[in-house]
């Protein structure tokens, strides 16, 4: 009967794969162009409108102060309304401010769009991770979620030479070149909304291409064995004050502050290396995003094979902490920027690990809430990276400063992990109902 069981909920697992992740990858995607696109028309925006590096970083990390602010909230409305009809509506109104970029005039202008921006976009991504808490055994999770990454990582490699191509359409219509990236790719976006609205199905029991059993098998082994909270009051705790959680958000902050600090300042970074077409620039950018689709793909396998999620994590964090502080010594050379695309592919290699170690320890209103907590303090450092290296580029007059201070964000990092892996030692792993033998970890039982 088990065997039965088990083989009914690979082909569902299977079956659920492929129609909801073409639909979730579609919505990632656009979501990463869109915010990450200005850095593509950060020298354009300098000449033409009077928006200089700090001002630019301001307004680059702004967007995930709105963004981050509204994080918690849009989650729990997701939690009462469902998935598919708050994600359509995440998509609809970040796509409306997106093509609004285009009619920026100045700083100010350009503050309230990015504000804005982050306020649309807000929960998606939590929203990606609370589904796959009702979708996908937590023996899956990692598989799905590295899928789920492929989008960001591939909108690096499609999305800046994209991005290029539709700025070198300068003066068409009487349009600058970065007017018609924001206007291509916001619309795209709410063409993406539509899509979620026709395919997404809110839990396995709304999906007309299930049976009901196959429906029935994804819901139980994605609950796993313990009870989901239906209530906040009371589960406050489980979801922002244990202590993996409190560590978990504190090492996403400073992977963002990184990730987000050498990403919305590469292609200046490679045009300071001689480079001024913006396709070409695109193109070099892009091929950073092959380290990262590369990362996010690799360490999930690894993590299938071997397990040690947190272990991977350390060796991811070690590992980029050394290729950005090599960056550093190469300045300004290529090899500069090819260290950089390594950091990338560490950098992103271990957030599908991440996510996989937040989604295990949490289920129902708590993980809607706990993992939108941990996402919010990781968007403070979405802020704080480009705005730093804003700040200290224009109070130095160039960038090394900026990457010495993105290094010792990424030692901090490094450092926080040996205190991760303590405290997930008196976690728990929510396991399947079908009982199987725990995972290789250094956990104690605990609530959920």
């Amino acid at each position: 009967m088990t065997t039965m069981s088990d083989a009914l909920h690979e082909r569902a697992t299977r079956l659920a794969m492929r129609r909801l992740l073409p639909v979730l990858l579609a919505a990632y995607f656009m979501s990463y162009v869109d915010r990450t696109n200005v850095a593509l028309a950060k020298t354009d925006l300098a000449a033409d409108v009077g928006i200089g590096a700090a001002a630019y970083g301001l307004g680059a990390g702004l967007f995930f102060l709105t963004y981050a602010l509204f994080e918690v909230p849009s989650n729990l409305v997701l939690y009462r309304v469902g998935a598919r009809i708050w994600i359509t509506r995440i998509a609809l109104t970040w796509g409306a401010v997106s093509t609004a970029m285009m009619f920026v005039q100045g700083p100010v202008s350009y503050y309230v769009l990015r504000l804005l921006l982050g306020a649309a976009e807000a929960g998606l991504f939590p929203a990606l991770m609370y589904l796959t808490t009702i979708w996908f055994a937590q023996k899956h999770r990692v598989t799905v979620i590295g899928i789920i990454y492929v989008a960001p990582t591939f909108a690096m490699v499609v999305g800046a030479p994209l991005g290029g191509a539709l700025m070198e359409l300068e003066g068409v219509a009487g349009l600058q070149g970065w007017q018609w990236l924001f206007l291509v790719e916001g619309l795209l976006t709410m063409v993406i909304g539509v899509v979620v609205w026709r395919l997404l199905p809110n839990r396995p029991s709304d999906a007309s291409w299930l049976s009901a059993d196959e429906a029935e098998v994804l819901s139980a082994r994605a609950a796993g064995g313990a009870p989901h909270a239906t209530r906040l009051r009371g589960n406050l705790r489980a979801a922002f004050g244990r202590p993996f959680v409190v560590v978990l958000a504190l090492i996403y902050f400073l992977n963002q502050t990184v990730a987000s600090g050498i990403g919305f300042n590469l292609p200046a970074t490679v045009k300071a290396l001689g480079v001024s077409d913006p396709f070409d620039i695109g193109l070099i950018v892009g091929a950073g995003g092959i380290a990262a689709l590369v990362g996010v793909l690799f360490f999930p396998f690894l993590a299938r094979r071997h397990g040690h999620e947190v272990r991977l994590i350390g060796i991811c964090a070690v590992a980029a902490m050394l290729a950005v502080a090599g960056s550093l010594l190469a300045f300004g050379t290529l090899a500069g920027v090819l260290l950089l695309f390594v950091a990338g592919f560490f950098t992103y290699g271990t957030l599908p690990l991440f996510w996989s170690v937040a989604t295990s320890r949490m289920a129902g209103i708590v993980a809607a809430a706990g993992l939108a907590f941990i996402n919010t303090i990781g968007l403070v450092g979405g802020f704080v990276g480009p705005f730093a290296f804003g700040a200290i580029e224009e109070a130095t007059g160039g960038t090394r400063g900026s990457f010495v201070m993105i290094t010792g964000v990424a030692v901090l990092g490094a450092a926080l992990v040996p205190v991760l892996a303590r405290c997930l030692r008196r976690e728990r792993v929510v396991e399947p109902p079908a009982a199987t033998a725990p995972t290789p970890a250094d956990d104690e039982p605990s609530r959920v």
